[in-house]
């Protein structure tokens, strides 16, 4: 890249999201934030450090010395967990978070609330009531209004079995349409200023608690146009999940919205043009780059199918750089 130095990359709660760090860490310094040393994602970073919880007062001013320490010019959460804690950093000025405004992260991480703020912006959302208030057919999901990884979802055949699920999920739930048509997943970007960037929708094949797996791009012009609509009436800045059925009766419906990348990371990077990765582009973002948007350009049709790894961490929890598999890949191809 030519033009301004890069910053740093800050990547919060990281977890075992080694493909998103180790992708970042190809275009800049990056620094992987997580409290467990057992957090894999955290050793394809440049740097670790180990914050504290999300609800310690002083979550925020540990970032914010991290971020001054290594020049950091972009913060990214991972998880759904501190979102709204950097959002509202980003809009005192504290950290520079990708993040939307602090309203628009609180409602979207209730999913009762995000349905509501679809239908507001004219967006399309499945029927959706709290327990106990009428429902219009069945079958329903029973849902937690919080969490993701399609934790506690049950499909409900009438108000028994709706009732039943309400009481045995231990937290707010909230009663959705079951929707009858394919799941798709929109992988887009959006810059500061909250314009849409890109959007890459997905076929979601095989999930597994609520990751996508398998699956591929797709070329569907109608998702890519419902994605732009959405991150940009919501004035969302970085990356965004958009999860929307198809049903055969009531056509599109968004399920979820989730101000983040998604489970499955593959899928846009292998379908983004070269130079045009989500992680290229925040790279360049965050250290001043004006990046024209590009809706719509990408290649559909190359499935991904993703598998599990690991490391091997000394007493000193540093990885030992030994593989259990040698030599790694695929084996050659006989003569």
């Amino acid at each position: 890249m030519s033009g301004p130095a890069r910053k740093a990359v800050l990547l919060t709660g990281v977890g075992k999201r080694y493909d998103i760090v180790s992708a970042f860490a190809q275009h800049t310094t990056t620094i992987a934030a997580d409290p467990s040393p057992l957090a894999p994602a955290q050793y394809a970073a440049h740097h670790r450090v180990a914050p504290p919880r999300i609800d310690d007062p002083q979550y925020v001013p540990f970032l914010t010395e991290v971020c001054e320490r290594h020049d950091v010019g972009a913060v990214v959460p991972l998880t759904d967990l501190d979102i709204e804690v950097l959002a509202q950093a980003r809009a005192d000025g504290i950290l520079p978070a990708f993040t939307p405004d602090p309203a628009i992260a609180r409602a979207t991480y209730d999913k009762y609330e995000t349905h509501h703020l679809l239908l507001r912006h004219g967006l399309p959302s499945p029927p959706t009531v709290l327990p106990g208030e009428p429902v219009d057919s069945y079958p329903v999901m029973v849902k937690p209004r919080r969490g993701s990884g399609a934790r506690s979802i049950h499909l409900a055949h009438d108000a028994a079995e709706a009732a039943f699920f309400v009481t045995y999920v231990k937290e707010p739930t909230m009663v959705q349409r079951a929707m009858d048509g394919p799941e798709f997943s929109m992988d887009c970007l959006s810059d500061l200023d909250g314009r849409c960037l890109n959007v890459i929708p997905r076929t979601m094949l095989e999930s597994r608690g609520g990751e996508s797996i398998k699956g591929a791009p797709l070329d569907d012009r109608e998702l890519v146009e419902l994605g732009r609509r959405v991150v940009e009436a919501l004035g969302v800045r970085g990356p965004c999940t958009v999860q929307a059925f198809r049903d055969r009766e009531i056509g599109l419906g968004i399920t979820d919205v989730n101000t983040r990348f998604g489970g499955a990371f593959p899928a846009p990077m292998y379908a983004a043009l070269p130079g045009r990765t989500y992680p290229e582009l925040i790279v360049r973002m965050a250290s001043g780059e004006r990046i024209e948007p590009h809706v719509g350009e990408y290649r559909a049709g190359r499935h991904f199918t993703r598998y599990y790894w690991q490391l091997e961490l000394d007493e000193q929890m540093r990885p030992t750089g030994r593989d259990i598999v040698a030599p790694p890949g695929p084996p050659a191809p006989r003569a």
